[in-house]
């Protein structure tokens, strides 16, 4: 037998790097352990302490008076836009965002009026949504997509207000994100947040709603638990459902809630470095935070300068790169899904061209730098 080596080693996979991921600290999980054994052991497994607490530190931290905790970030919204007495009226709702922003208009009774997408914030412009207007219209929903507010909220608001309408806030993405100072819910009169397990923070389920407004936080809380004026009264004032946050839920809530600022920073340092990495590449633009905005990075989104099969792209980057890219923001915008297609009014050629045309680099709490530059290794490689 020849001493002669013949085959080369075969080369080793690539570092697997997810799109996403859920981090609790072995010391947090041990915390919530101990107070889901204390509620099952008292029996207050719903509307107890621990839910009254993540309201008063979620409304702190938001900067507004009252938080109210439901059980998804879907039914946050309906809450509000029932309490605004919406049913009859139009609610204009931007085309590019998630089924649940125009499924909650469409459940409190209300028609949602599709606006197009701004660019340069993947959210609305003034100007379109000025001429999305018509003669039944009630508000305007906003989204803060990625987790970016638009510099132009300012006018968002100045536009609501000089047409005499209500600007509600969809903040699923926008936990601890900030423009000019005033974080993501306080800048209409209401604000609703998600906690589903891909967000920024989780309660494993559940919703909040932000709110300065004393009369909406009080329907709200009429609305939550069947639409009983009271907890310990029978009488029914309001079409309510069953949409309370349980305490265990409520318990996983605090303690991310208490460990955001750092899950923040983790992925803002993530985006610093492909912030960096990114500027060398002429074939992506990445959609940038705007002065005096502060982003939590739920999404990292680039966009490509021509339009490619992206399908293809990603599974590429997945299978010879072991780089998982997260979810668009969103793959197809609202008016291309079946169910609402019959909003279309007019043409949305923006939402269009930009749904098709970005991509969402991975980014999460406790996520590597290695990854990262992994990440902008195999772009380098796949896109040039």
């Amino acid at each position: 037998m020849s001493g002669h080596k013949t085959d080369a080693t075969p080369a080793a996979p690539p570092r697997k790097v997810p799109a996403a991921k859920i981090q609790f600290l072995p010391e947090d999980r041990a915390w919530i352990a101990d107070r889901i054994q204390e509620v099952l052991a008292t029996g207050q497994l719903t509307l107890g302490k621990y839910g009254a607490e993540f309201e008063q530190k979620f409304a702190q931290f938001c900067g507004v008076r009252h938080a109210v905790a439901v059980n998804s970030g879907t039914s946050s919204l309906e809450i509000i836009l029932r309490a605004l007495g919406v049913e009859g009226k139009d609610v204009l709702v931007p085309t590019n965002t998630f089924f649940a922003t125009a499924a909650a208009v469409v459940h409190a009774g209300a028609r949602p009026v599709l606006v197009d997408t701004d660019p340069e914030s993947f959210a609305v412009r003034p100007e379109d949504v000025e001429a999305a207007l018509t003669p039944k219209t009630a508000g305007i929903v906003v989204v803060h997509i990625g987790g970016i507010v638009s510099r132009r909220i300012g006018a968002l608001q100045e536009l609501a207000r000089k047409k005499g309408l209500w600007l509600v806030e969809d903040a699923a993405h926008a936990h601890g994100s900030s423009f000019n100072g005033v974080r993501a819910g306080a800048f209409g009169i209401a604000g609703s947040f998600s906690f589903y397990p891909t967000k920024v923070m989780t309660s494993g389920e559940g919703g909040m709603i932000a709110t300065s407004d004393d009369r909406i936080a009080e329907e709200a809380r009429i609305y939550r638990d069947q639409g009983k004026a009271s907890f310990t009264q029978n009488a029914h004032t309001r079409m309510g459902y069953n949409w309370r946050m349980s305490e265990p839920h409520a318990i996983i809530g605090l303690k991310h809630l208490e460990r955001l600022p750092a899950m923040i920073a983790d992925r803002q340092k993530i985006a610093a470095i492909y912030d960096q990495g990114l500027k060398e590449f002429r074939n992506l633009d990445r959609l940038q935070v705007p002065a005096g905005g502060v982003c939590n990075y739920y999404k990292y989104i680039v966009v490509l300068k021509e339009k490619r099969d992206r399908k293809a792209l990603k599974a590429t980057l997945r299978e010879q790169y072991g780089v998982s890219l997260a979810g668009e923001v969103y793959e197809d915008p609202l008016h291309k899904q079946p169910i609402f297609e019959k909003y279309l009014t007019r043409a949305l050629p923006v939402s269009e061209d930009y749904c098709a045309r970005h991509l969402c680099l991975p980014v999460f709490s406790g996520m590597e730098e290695a990854d990262a530059r992994q990440v902008l290794d195999a772009l380098k490689k796949v896109i040039g």
